[in-house]
Formats: C-alpha cells, structure tokens, sequence
C-alpha cells in the first residue's frame, strides 16, 4: 500500500487549505522560469483548481490502493505505478498552473503518460492502436490549444492567468477572438473526447481497469472541462462561446448516451457514459448563468464518485469471472454480495435516484435547463433524453449482471480481497451521505469553485427537497423513461445494431481513413526521399538550396556590386588556388589516392585562411579534423573497386552533378558578395563584445558564445556527439551469435576425439 502514500498526504495537504479557500483567499506560488520573456514557473490554488486537485489526489489513493491488488500478476507492476504516480502529479500540475505555459508543459505530460498508461499491454495490437489513438487526437488538440493560449497571452499582454482575469482585459473585443476561442476549444474538446473526438475514449478501455477508473472517468477527460471552465470568465459570455458549447455539449451528451445501450462490454458502455457526463459538463458550463456553473461543479463531483466507483466494480465482476460480457453475466448477486452491493449505491447514485448526491445533481441540472438565456427546452429535453437513458445504461451495468439465475461457473466467484473494495465503498457511502447533507461541501467546496468560475460568490444552498417544482416533475419523467429503456433494453439494442449498419461513416473511420493516408503518404515520401543513395541526398539538398537562393535573390534584387577583390592579399589567393586545385584534382583524377591528397590540399587551404584571420585554434581544429578524416577515408576507400571504372559508367550523372556543383558555387560566391559589398553591422560583435565577461565571465569570445550564449545549441551537438559514439562503441562490441545446436555438435565431437 506505499504506493498510496504521496496521493494520500496530497489529499490531506489539499484537504488542510479548504477552509482558506473557503474564506476567499487565493493562493499563488512562483518562480522565475524564463526572466527574459517574463514567464514565470507559478501554481495558483482557487476554488476551482482545489477542487480538481482532492478529486485528482483522493480517488488516486482509491485507485492505487485497488491496483495493488488487481495488477498482481502483471509484468512490470513497478513502471506501472510510476507512471500513474507521473500522471497524477501532471494532473495536479495542469490544474494548479497559472502560467497557460506551464499549463501547456502539464497538459503535454498528462497526453503522454496516458498514452504509456493505455499501451501498458502493448504485447496486444488492440492496446497499441488505441494507445496511439489517444495520443494523436489530444496530442494534435494541445498543440491547437497552445497557439490559442499563445495569442491569448499576446492579447492580454501577460501570460498569467491570474494577471488576465484581474486587469479587465476585453478579450471578446480583439479582433483575435475568434482564433483564439476555436483553438482552445480544440484543445479541451479532443481531452474530454467531445464530437467528434469522441471515439477515442472507448477505444481506451483498452487499459486495465485501474487506469479506466483513474484516467478515463475522474481525472484526465475533465482537464478539457477544467480548461473550459477556467477559460469562461475571458472567453465566455459571447454568443459563439454559448452556441458552441451547448451545441456540441448537447450532441455529445444524447449520442453517447444512445450509444452506449449498445454496448455488451460492461467497461465500453461506461465508456460511453463517461462520454455522456463530459457533454452534459460542456453543455451547461456554455450557458454561462450561475445555477448552470453550480449544476456543472456538483455534477463533476458525482460523476467522479459514481464512475470511479462502477469501474472499480467491473474490474472486480472480471476479477472474480474474468468476463465484461454483460450476456455472460447473471445471478452474481448471490455469490458477490458485497460488489453487488457497492455497484448498486454507485448506479443508483448515476440513475439520481434520491437520497444519493446523484438526486441533487439532476435537480441542479433541470432547474439550470428550465431558466437557461435562450432555447430552455431544447437545453432541458436534451438532458432529459441523456439522464433517461443514463438510468438504462446504470441498470445494465449494476443490476442485470447481478440479478437472474446465477451461472455455472467453473470457478465460483467471489468478492475481491479488500483492497479492492475498501476504496470502492468509500466512493459509494460518500454519494449516500453527501446525499443526506449536502451542506457538508456547498459552501466549503462546491460555492468556491463556481466564484473562481462566475466570478462573484453564488447565492448556493444545496438541500435534499426543494418541494414540488418543474424539476421535480422532470425527475420523475426521466426515471420512468430510463425505467422503460431498461425494460426494453434488448428491442432498443436491435434497433440500435440496425442504425448502426445504416450510418455511412463516422469520425472514428475518418481518423482510420487520415491515419492510412498518412502512412501511404509516408511510405511514398520515404521511398522518395530516404533511398540509401548518397547521391541523391545531396542533390535534393542543393538543388533545394539553389532554387530558394535563386527565388529569394530575384525576387529581391539582390546582386553584388561593387565588391572590390584587387586587396586582397598574395596568401588569401594562394589559399584560394590551393582550394580550387585540390577540388579539380579530385573531380578528374582516376585514383582514389591523389583524390584524397586533393582533399587535404582542401583542407589546408581553409585552415589557411582561417590563420590569416586570427581564428588560429580554428585553423587547428580543422587541421586535425582534416587530418582524421583523410587517415580514415584512405583506409575505407582503398578497399573499394576502382575509381575510374566506376565513374565512367555515369557520364549523365556526372554531367548532372557538374551542372549542380556550378550553380551552388556561383550561387555562394554571389552571396559572398553581396555580403561583403554592404557595410558590416557590428550590433551582435558589440554585444558579444560586451558582455563576455560580465555575463557569462570569460574573455574567448568564440567560446563564451558556444558555452553560454548558444547553450542549447551546443548541448544538441554534444548530444549527437555521444549517441554516435555510442551507437559506434556498441557495434564494435557486437558479436555474432553461435548456434547452440552447432555448439553443443562441436562439443560432442569434442569429447568423442579425446574418448577416442
């Protein structure tokens, strides 16, 4: 159980700032990260970004707890939980940023330990292509979302969050609105899996429970519900914030919910409740009133409870029968009594049956519908047909596999050792007493968090009855309809099969269809470009080279003028007749040998010109250089057939090759022209000159530039540096492998030579 214990001491640490919070403080830490642009490492602690953070670190104690004894058996049990332990701390980074930058950074880490986490069986083809899927849909969302950010920072002048929302900046008004709402809805729509990004969800089931319960229900599909809600008061409030969130909000919610009737995968249809949940949050945090906000604040509660706790319930019925095939399942009720109990308080809590805290959540959500600014009923008939069909979907995920003559199995099952049900029943008394006193979280977690959101402290006291009113009577429709979907649940699987066979296409065929494309497209590229010729890479190099030259340099007028060569001095055009004379004796000698010597009178040549211009330890190194590189290209090409025999068979080429090497020269010596034609700026020689010392404390330019001032650049070489090398050492070390059949046959003639 260690593997609980930092998600435990966050809880509690997050735990000890609720009545802070509570009492209107915020709470911001920060440190410099990049002082040059102003950005700074900072973490701010809201209502809204507290609540996310126990629901993130509180069921992550309930997950770890169960995993420890659920992955039992798997391989690499260890890289499990260090991923989920780097996934829950990503997660908490993301909510707690208030740079959108480090927002970004987390955002990122949270798509890629997903995408480890979902592939953790990747022995299977099923867990690496939904691995991979989940990874493309958020990871293509959060690079749109980062130019969304990225131009939310420029138009408010900072990149702080907590700076945005305090200065009163218009951001609705800029010009720039438009682009910067379309990208960041991109980005939080692909993570919480809203149409048409819905189908990567249930396609991620393909994970082992833990991570379904964890990933996929409570924490990371809400860190797009988070975005959007701490994104409402500079973005919200127009019309297309309004039409955009509802109406996909709205689609989303209703299909998933009829699509996951269809389901005989018990954690596939959870699936598609989740999916379910995260549209009904989008479609009421677009309204933009506060009773919608209060509705989406209790509702992500719930659902957290209610979904971690139905999938920790799954996991055990496979656990105990090693099946989710809900047509395989009846009759466990008598042989798990506590599971069925534990999933039973969960899908009555899902179903908002009263008195679970679900009952209080549907009650919000109706009455936020009925007084909605614009289309109140098509608001309340949407979430009517999705709660509707919730109740359905609960009944088929906590009553059928439980009720009905019990199975012949050819083990019997039983319920799981208790660490798989302690968690569980935890999340399940929770939504029962939660229920029976909502005041225990109204004003201490769910009233501060829709301040963060509205803006202004909500008129908000949650009760259990709030008399015979409009949203009682939906309640009452709704139960009745999910009654009857229940009932008829096997005609309405039908009709569902059939209109699924009726539909042309779908967003999860247009991502198979974009992704098969992708591939013929790289397969052609590749063939194209990655031919193994040395030849043609260097063609396509230069000739690419000369085109963009020769475009830019008429496009621009840009010609030499009055470069004037007549001082230059004896040895620069020594060096220079050197140059060209090793390169012509290279091209047209008939032996590798003088080839090579031609070479290093190249080479000697440079460093000549480097010496008459100071640059003496650069003359040196290419000196050396040169030197290694003749010692080992002798010994390579020595070895090869000959020269001359070769390249007599490839006058086209040659003469191809020739055409291309004059016009790059030409090319270059233009532009060497023109450079030295115009006065020098000497604005970074200045600078460089400057600060040397001061800054980076050393008086050899050309080193505090590599060292200092291109840091990165040089740490990329060094690295390429030491790949190589040790690529290199580890071919030099490989050996090939010995037969062991051959061995064993060598043995025995061994020893029978020495009986004999």
């Amino acid at each position: 159980m260690i593997v609980a214990a930092l998600p435990a001491a966050l809880t509690v640490f997050f735990a000890s700032l609720v009545p802070e919070i509570a009492a209107g403080q915020v709470l911001r830490w920060a440190v410099p990260w990049i002082p040059g642009l102003d950005i700074e490492f900072s973490f701010l602690a809201d209502g809204l970004s507290l609540l996310f953070s126990l629901l993130i670190s509180g069921i992550g104690v309930v997950v770890m707890v169960y995993a420890a004894a659920y992955m039992q058996g798997y391989p690499q049990v260890g890289r499990f939980f260090i991923i989920m332990t780097l996934f829950m701390l990503s997660m908490l980074g993301a909510v707690l940023a208030d740079n959108v930058l480090t927002l970004f950074v987390f955002w990122e880490l949270t798509t890629l330990t997903s995408y480890f986490l979902i592939g953790f069986t990747h022995e299977t083809a099923t867990s690496r292509a939904a691995a991979l899927q989940a990874l493309l849909v958020t990871g293509i969302g959060g690079l749109a979302m980062l130019a969304g950010l990225v131009l939310l920072g420029l138009v408010g002048d900072s990149y702080e969050l907590s700076v945005l929302r305090a200065s009163g900046v218009d951001v609705t008004a800029d010009p720039l609105y438009g682009a910067i709402l379309v990208l960041v809805l991109l980005g939080a729509f692909a993570k919480s899996a809203q149409f048409p990004f819905h189908f990567w969800l249930p396609n991620a089931m393909a994970a082992p429970t833990p991570v379904s319960a964890y990933l996929h229900s409570a924490t990371m599909v809400k860190l797009g519900i988070y975005l959007m809600a701490r994104m409402q008061p500079l973005l919200g409030g127009t019309e297309a914030w309004l039409l955009t969130l509802t109406i996909v909000g709205g689609i989303t919610a209703v299909m998933s919910s009829v699509w996951s009737l269809r389901q005989t995968d018990l954690k596939q249809l959870l699936a598609y409740t989740t999916v379910m949940g995260l549209g009904t949050l989008t479609l009421f945090l677009g309204l933009g009133t506060e009773a919608a906000t209060t509705a989406a604040i209790a509702f992500l509660i719930i659902h957290c409870f209610y979904k971690a706790t139905l999938f920790l319930a799954v996991g055990a019925i496979d656990h105990a029968t090693h099946t989710r095939d809900r047509d395989a399942l009846s009759g466990l009720a008598r042989v798990m009594p506590l599971t069925f109990g534990i999933a039973l308080a969960a899908g009555l809590s899902m179903a908002g049956v009263p008195p679970f805290l679900g009952f209080i959540g549907k009650e919000l959500m109706y009455e936020a519908a009925v007084t909605a600014p614009s289309a109140a009923w098509l608001v309340a008939g949407a979430a009517l047909a999705a709660n509707a069909l919730m109740i359905a979907a609960a009944g088929l995920v906590a009553l059928q596999p439980f009720v009905g003559r019990a199975r012949d199995w050819p083990q019997p099952p039983h319920d799981p050792p208790v660490a798989m049900w302690i968690g569980p029943i935890v999340l399940a008394i929770a939504g029962l007493v939660l229920g029976l006193a909502p005041h225990l979280i109204d004003q201490r977690v769910i009233a501060p968090a829709v301040a963060a959101v509205a803006g202004h402290d909500p008129h908000l006291h949650l009760k259990l009855w709030h008399g015979f009113n409009l949203p009682l009577l939906l309640s009452v429709v709704t139960v009745a309809a999910g009654i009857g979907l229940y009932v008829g649940r096997e005609r309405v699987r039908c009709w569902l099969g059939t209109a699924e066979r009726l539909i042309p296409g779908s967003a999860e065929r247009a991502y198979d269809h974009a992704l098969a494309g992708l591939k013929r497209l790289a397969a052609w590229q590749t063939a194209l470009l990655q031919h193994g010729q040395l030849r043609g890479y260097l063609t396509t190099i230069f000739g690419t080279m000369i085109v963009l030259i020769a475009a830019a340099s008429l496009r621009g007028g840009v010609w030499p003028t009055d470069a004037d060569l007549t001082d230059a001095p004896a040895f620069a055009w020594f060096a220079s007749a050197l140059i060209i004379a090793g390169s012509v004796i290279t091209i047209i000698t008939r032996y590798r040998l003088a080839a090579i010597c031609a070479l290093g009178a190249v080479g000697i040549g440079t460093a000549i010109l480097f010496v008459s211009h100071g640059a003496v330890d650069v003359a040196l190194t290419q000196l050396l250089v040169d030197t290694l590189f003749v010692v080992l290209l002798a010994v390579a090409l020595l070895k090869l057939p000959s020269f001359w025999d070769l390249r007599h068979r490839e006058t086209g080429l040659r003469v191809g090759a020739a055409a291309i090497a004059v016009a790059v020269g030409s090319l270059m010596t233009m532009v060497l022209l023109v450079i030295v034609s115009v006065p020098l700026d000497r604005r970074l020689t200045a600078y460089f000159e400057s600060n040397s010392v001061p800054l980076a404390h050393g008086h050899n330019i050309v080193n505090v530039i590599l060292v200092d001032f291109r840091a990165l650049d040089t740490l990329g070489e060094i690295s390429v540096v030491a790949v190589a090398g040790l690529a290199a050492y580890a071919l030099i070390k490989l050996r090939p492998r010995r037969d062991p059949t051959h061995q064993s046959q060598g043995r025995s003639a061994a020893d029978q030579s020495a009986t004999g």
